[in-house]
């Protein structure tokens, strides 16, 4: 546990120091954001427009880490365990990709459907049935959305569509 808290804040010094726009916390051993990287990062989350946080055990994120980082380009929280996301997704104004494959997602993160800057979202290899098709087409920069490895009903991806699904 030292060990992983000692990653964490190498990882947070290193992104402060050399004033970088992305954050690599993937591969951490994570359950939850944590909440001294608010307080450790708090100077430059200005800068911050990528983040990842692949691979770890991650459960939920708060409201808290998307009015953060309301820079945010493109965040990576694959391979985690999330079953849904915050409200607050939805005010993302500068979010272009946002990848949630291999996550325990049962429904689609409708929230992400209010994101009008969002062009790639994928959500390969989780258990969701339906797609809100008519939502996503309303969508003005959508170009992809990937849902292989889902359970999803033969009409869920009937709607006419502009984007790219990758079934």
């Amino acid at each position: 546990m030292a060990q992983a808290v000692a990653n964490v804040a190498r990882r947070i010094n290193a992104t402060m120091e050399e004033q970088r726009d992305s954050l690599d916390l993937s591969d951490c051993g994570l359950v939850s954001f944590p909440d001294g990287v608010f307080k450790m990062i708090r100077s430059c989350t200005d800068n911050i427009q990528k983040i990842s946080l692949a691979n770890n055990q991650i459960k939920a994120l708060s409201n808290k880490f998307f009015l953060t980082f309301t820079q945010l380009r493109e965040v990576d929280l694959q391979g985690n365990v999330l079953t849904t996301l915050p409200e607050a997704v939805a005010n993302m104004q500068h979010l272009i990709s946002i990848d949630l494959s291999r996550n325990k997602l049962r429904v689609f993160p409708e929230r992400l459907t209010d994101v009008s800057s969002l062009q790639h979202i994928s959500v390969e290899g989780n258990q969701i049935t339906e797609l809100p098709m008519e939502k996503l087409s309303l969508m003005p920069a959508l170009k992809s959305v990937d849902v292989r490895s889902n359970p999803l009903t033969p009409e869920a991806a009937s709607f006419p569509h502009h984007f790219t699904l990758l079934t």
